[in-house]
């Protein structure tokens, strides 16, 4: 899921991304699993709303 996100929404190539330094790497696939974690949060917030309306 880590290199699909960085392919399509950072346009790093997963070959790249391994090229990187061991902390550089590590930054970016936490930055990235905060941003999928708010993401899903975000579509739970908006379901119980449709939920809510009907």
């Amino acid at each position: 899921m880590i290199a699909y996100y960085c392919l399509h929404e950072l346009h790093l190539l997963p070959s790249r991304l391994l090229a990187l330094p061991r902390r550089e790497r590590a930054f970016i696939i936490a930055a990235v699993e905060m941003k999928l974690a708010q993401e899903k949060r975000s579509i739970r917030q908006q379901k119980r709303k449709i939920q809510k309306t009907r």
